[in-house]
């Protein structure tokens, strides 16, 4: 039996991709102990992966701390790794390999970088969908990938039944109109002009819930909608992922939610602008789609509402 490390730190997004890539080294390598390095937001959820047996945190703390940096790598050196699967692909993890495997192929480390197909630049591969570029990567290491192309993050999911009782939900529909301070250019204006199409079309009979984090909940005033907390503080990554897995609908910005919410089998939209590209995120699934336009503040909610409705959920 030997140990297999792999490297994913986020962000959620991210982790809720990663999944089909996990579940495929830890099928390829059943007679070994798959380890994950990752950073505190997603320690604990980790320990909930039944393809993961053990989760060493990452704090993450600046390079030029070199007790710590010594403390990190004496801590993965000690597991005497027989291979390692970079999943984060940052100059970060870069480094770490220069510190631990200086010189090795992929036979050793399995990155972007050393299964870069050859002839390509790495700039070039990295317009290619990030879904695909997990599958080169480990199909170039000598895994078969049957779950790579197809994440399943219902594992994250946890017993909310307390909360729903509570909330008195059965029939809901999520939206998502929040994100991250610096990314403002994901985020589309109009979700309660959608929401007031929505409760003028289904008369009320289905609620309308957002679930802020723990950095919006002020800013959820400021939504037409009932606020889903757990005893006044936001719920937690597994929380989250059940109340969007037993949802009817979801509408999102393109932030980890809506992620979270492609990978549970969720139907729902995810809305773009112009900072990336629903083929490059690898978000859209079979019940889950995006709309894409040049500029969100040009995207109505009659248009959003319009295509809520071709999955005749009205």
């Amino acid at each position: 039996m030997s140990n297999i490390l792999i490297i994913k730190h986020g962000s959620l997004g991210d982790i809720a991709q990663a999944c089909g890539a996990i579940q495929d080294i830890s099928d390829n390598h059943k007679e070994d102990e798959i380890h994950l390095l990752t950073t505190k937001p997603y320690f604990d959820l980790f320990k909930k992966n039944p393809h993961i047996s053990n989760v060493i945190l990452d704090k993450r703390l600046s390079r030029l701390n070199l007790i710590y940096l010594y403390s990190l790598m004496k801590n993965i050196k000690k597991y005497n790794f027989y291979k390692v699967f970079d999943l984060q692909n940052s100059s970060r993890t870069a480094f770490y390999k220069k510190i631990l495997f200086p010189k090795v192929s992929k036979d050793i480390w399995s990155s972007t970088e050393t299964t870069l197909p050859e002839g390509t630049r790495k700039e070039d591969f990295d317009k290619d969908s990030v879904l695909s570029r997990f599958d080169h990567q480990l199909k170039s290491s000598g895994i078969n990938t049957n779950h790579t192309m197809s994440p399943d993050f219902s594992w994250s999911a946890s017993d909310i039944s307390q909360i729903k009782n509570h909330y008195q939900l059965e029939k809901y529909i999520v939206l998502f109109p929040f994100c991250s301070p610096h990314l403002t250019s994901k985020k589309w204006p109009y979700y309660n002009d959608l929401i007031s199409l929505i409760s003028k079309k289904l008369d009320n009979k289905i609620k309308v819930l957002i679930a802020p984090g723990p950095g919006e909940i002020n800013q959820a005033s400021n939504i037409n909608a009932l606020s889903i907390l757990d005893n006044g503080k936001a719920l937690d990554i597994s929380q989250l992922a059940a109340l969007i897995k037993d949802s009817f609908f979801v509408v999102a910005n393109d932030t980890g939610p809506a992620h979270m919410a492609a990978h549970l089998g969720s139907k729902g939209i995810a809305l773009f602008g112009s900072h990336t590209t629903p083929f490059k995120v690898s978000i859209e699934r079979e019940n889950f789609k995006a709309i894409q336009v040049s500029d969100l503040f040009k995207l109505s909610a009659e248009k959003v509402f319009e295509r809520m409705s071709e999955f005749k959920i009205f």
